[in-house]
């Protein structure tokens, strides 16, 4: 194989907090970054020329359709070392090389406990109240001595589960293959799905998307939560039937509902949920924290510098990525 080509044009795709460029030193590469998030149409339109593309996570979904439409693609580096919207054997068969970069899992864990508290102790509600000149009304719930239900145990789940024993709660696990190994380790009792939703006062979410889990928290399970029970979603939106969460939440039968992840994202001016009454709702932001992109973007800025440098290229994804690089290869 011959030396690679640098790279000419690299794009940053739905940077819409503009955090990419200041994140790390781009210094030395042709990068542009954009900030919206427009239909594939245009997105092809813009990426016709570009060799190299960033992906923030699952922001845009790369399909085998769009990478037809960029005849230019060399190179994708994603935030993280998985992405269940981009199309490996489309990139694998085009000879395309994936990179991946470094990431954190507490940025969820942590904000999966702030939507926690600021749903069970009404802290949105009762501010609002008193900046209209009204004072404390109801009474929120306390963690020590709940019951927190907890479905999937991996690297976010179990740090989920440790902040609740510290906060002395009675924790109930349930996934379609966890083992009583698994939650034994995070001092959880393994039940089972219809124990975990019908046992528990705060359901958080923490399972992976697929053909599987879509739509694997119904009208069946939460009906079968306890009345004034919440629920938490920061793993991904299409887990639950948004219809059934929204009926639950206007009947009264579910006392709130935090979400973090929507389908589509960024989510629609005229998406349901957000008349829905009880719910905090935060755009994606699981793992928006500084700390996170400085990892995703300079682990992106290595990427980029390898591959003009005809370097092995880190943390490589698929096999095109892997292959030997340099003009002696």
């Amino acid at each position: 194989m011959s030396a690679a080509l640098p790279l000419r044009r690299i794009v940053v795709l739905d940077d819409f907090g503009d955090a990419a460029r200041d994140s790390a030193d781009w210094g030395g590469l042709p990068v542009e970054f954009l900030h919206d998030h427009p239909a594939e149409e245009e997105q092809a339109r813009r990426l016709a020329d570009a060799d190299a593309i960033v992906l923030i996570r699952e922001r845009t979904a790369l399909t085998a359709s769009l990478i037809a439409r960029l005849p230019a693609l060399r190179l994708v580096v994603t935030a993280g070392m998985r992405n269940r919207v981009l199309d490996m054997a489309a990139c694998e068969a085009r000879g395309i090389a994936v990179c991946g970069t470094d990431s954190r899992g507490s940025p969820t864990v942590e904000l999966t406990w702030g939507l926690i508290l600021a749903l069970a102790r009404m802290i949105p509600a009762q501010e609002a109240l008193l900046r209209a000149g009204g004072w404390q009304r109801g009474a929120g719930l306390g963690m020590e001595g709940a019951t927190l239900g907890i479905a999937g145990l991996g690297r976010i789940g179990a740090g989920v589960a440790a902040i609740g024993r510290a906060f002395g709660m009675r924790l109930l696990a349930w996934s379609p293959n966890m083992t009583e190994a698994t939650a034994r380790e995070a001092g959880a009792e393994l039940v089972d799905k219809a124990g975990l939703f019908g046992r528990s006062d705060i359901v958080t979410l923490h399972l992976g998307l697929g053909p599987s889990t879509r739509g694997i928290v119904g009208a069946v399970e939460i009906g079968a939560m306890r009345r004034g029970a919440l629920l938490v979603n920061t793993a991904r939106g299409p887990l639950v039937d948004q219809s059934a969460l929204i009926a639950a939440l206007e009947s009264g039968h579910l006392g709130g509902a935090a979400i973090d992840t929507h389908e589509p994202e960024p989510m629609t001016p005229d998406d349901p949920i957000r008349r829905a009454p009880n719910t905090i709702l935060t755009p994606h932001l699981g793992y928006v924290t500084r700390q996170n992109f400085r990892l995703y973007f300079e682990g992106a800025v290595d990427c980029l510098h390898a591959w003009n440098r005809g370097a092995p290229l880190p943390r490589p994804l698929n096999d095109a990525a892997r292959q030997p690089r340099g003009a002696d290869a």
